[in-house]
């Protein structure tokens, strides 16, 4: 149980941790990277494309005026860093997919802290009913690969 508990948080730590080197790799070289294909997951076959990224939690919420204008610069920044990511000549495929990742958690978890408490609680039951959703999934397709136990 105290495995459980400290798992997440260093998981969390680490993501910023990649996320901050990732910052100084992205602002600290004085020369810049060689011209990259930006279709090159897709296009090339370099790498398997990774499974479908989930749905937007975010969709058919009513913003303020305010909400939509700090969402709208969270989305320009986080896109612009992504966009340093994909072009970076440095960087591993599997580099690239990883900080894009954690762009896109560190962009979602920016505009929930933007949305209003009754927003907050909406997004939150949407995402336990996703999670519940692919657990269950996930167990059923567990079950159908087990062989059937032999009842003699």
């Amino acid at each position: 149980m105290n495995k459980n508990r400290l798992a997440k948080p260093a998981t969390v730590a680490a993501g910023f941790v990649l996320l901050w080197a990732a910052h100084g790799l992205t602002f600290g070289q004085s020369v810049s990277p060689a011209p990259v294909q930006t279709s090159t997951a897709a296009s090339s076959g370099t790498h398997p494309q990774k499974e479908a990224s989930p749905p937007d939690d975010f969709a058919g919420l009513n913003y303020s005026d305010q909400q939509k204008a700090e969402i709208e610069k969270i989305r320009l920044d986080t896109q612009s860093r992504k966009d340093r990511v994909t072009k970076d000549g440095t960087l591993t495929p599997e580099q690239k997919d990883a900080m894009l990742q954690g762009y896109t958690r560190l962009e979602n978890s920016m505009i929930f802290r933007v949305l209003s408490p009754e927003q907050k609680r909406e997004v939150s039951q949407r995402i336990r009913a996703r999670r519940a959703a692919e657990q269950a999934s996930a167990h059923q397709a567990a079950q159908k690969k087990q062989p059937p136990r032999n009842q003699n």
